[in-house]
């Protein structure tokens, strides 16, 4: 099994665990910002340039999330 594999393992007992304790999808938003929280926690000890491109992500993130709410899909 790759790393991937493996990080997408993690992910989904992670999404199972938060949509068994909270079902309604807008609790969901807690979760996603604390697991962001934490990366950028990671990626700042990991290096300062890191934590550059960390807010690289975010707007990254920020165009994929408004793509989604424009045409309904994630690609």
């Amino acid at each position: 099994m790759s790393k991937e594999d493996e990080i997408r393992d993690v992910l989904n007992q992670a999404v199972n665990a938060i949509s068994d304790a909270e079902t309604n999808p807008r609790a969901w938003q807690t979760w996603m910002v604390y697991l962001l929280a934490q990366l950028e926690t990671e990626a700042t000890k990991r290096s300062s340039t890191y934590g550059s491109s960390f807010g690289d992500m975010l707007a990254a993130l920020q165009d994929a999330i408004r793509n989604r709410v424009r045409t309904g899909g994630w690609n």
